[in-house]
């Protein structure tokens, strides 16, 4: 501290910045409910998207062999509308 400058009384002290940034607990959702939730979503949507590159991979596979890919197109179809299920049963948190 300056010697010059006489000491205010602790009443009138400014309190000093310590760091910047988020507080204490940022970062994570605190209700274990709702993070189990989301992370069952996640899975979820995880594992669909798996089964469509999966899908794709073998429809494609099968295409260049000349074979027929209706079923897996189907498939695709499917896996896709699964996960707009999964995206529209959410409640409304958007």
């Amino acid at each position: 501290m300056d010697p010059s400058r006489p000491e205010l009384p602790r009443e009138r002290r400014r309190p000093q910045p310590r760091g910047t940034g988020p507080g204490p607990g940022a970062g994570y959702d605190r209700d274990p409910e709702r993070a189990g939730m989301l992370n069952a979503r996640i899975a979820i949507v995880a594992t669909i998207v798996v089964g469509q590159l999966w899908g794709l991979t073998v429809a494609l596979n099968r295409f260049f062999e000349g074979m027929s890919v209706a079923l897996l197109v189907a498939f695709e179809a499917l896996s896709f509308v699964a996960a707009l299920g999964v995206w529209l049963a959410a409640p409304g948190e958007r």
